[in-house]
């Protein structure tokens, strides 16, 4: 069984910065894409970022020149580094990862979330 976990979360201050991260355990082949998505109160969870095996990146508008992903292959484990942290950030964030299981089958699991609150 794959788990994922989350960690880095907390109350920051505008202009103020956050890194995530996302560690997956368990027994796998490999990772290919991780991403990041969030969730603010009253909307629908929303793609940040993600990364492919290769570390190819792709962000939303709203977090680019801001948000930067990246990825430890050796620890399994993805990173959101937040700079320039606005109220409009405020959200639940959690960790996607499309795994291939020991039998190759294609897996994506998501983390449990971690709650980024941006105020003053």
């Amino acid at each position: 069984q794959v788990q994922l976990v989350e960690s880095g979360g907390g109350l920051v201050q505008p202009g103020g910065s956050l890194r995530l991260s996302c560690a997956a355990s368990g027994m796998f082949f490999s990772i290919d894409d991780m991403a990041w998505y969030r969730q603010a109160g009253g909307k629908e969870r929303e793609l940040v970022a993600s990364i492919t095996s290769g570390g190819n990146t792709n962000y939303a508008d709203s977090a680019k020149g801001r948000f930067t992903i990246s990825r430890d292959n050796a620890k399994n484990t993805a990173y959101l580094q937040m700079d320039n942290l606005i109220p409009e950030d405020t959200a639940v964030y959690y960790c996607n990862f499309a795994i291939r299981t020991i039998s190759r089958a294609y897996l994506r699991v998501w983390g449990q979330g971690t709650l980024v609150t941006v105020s003053s």
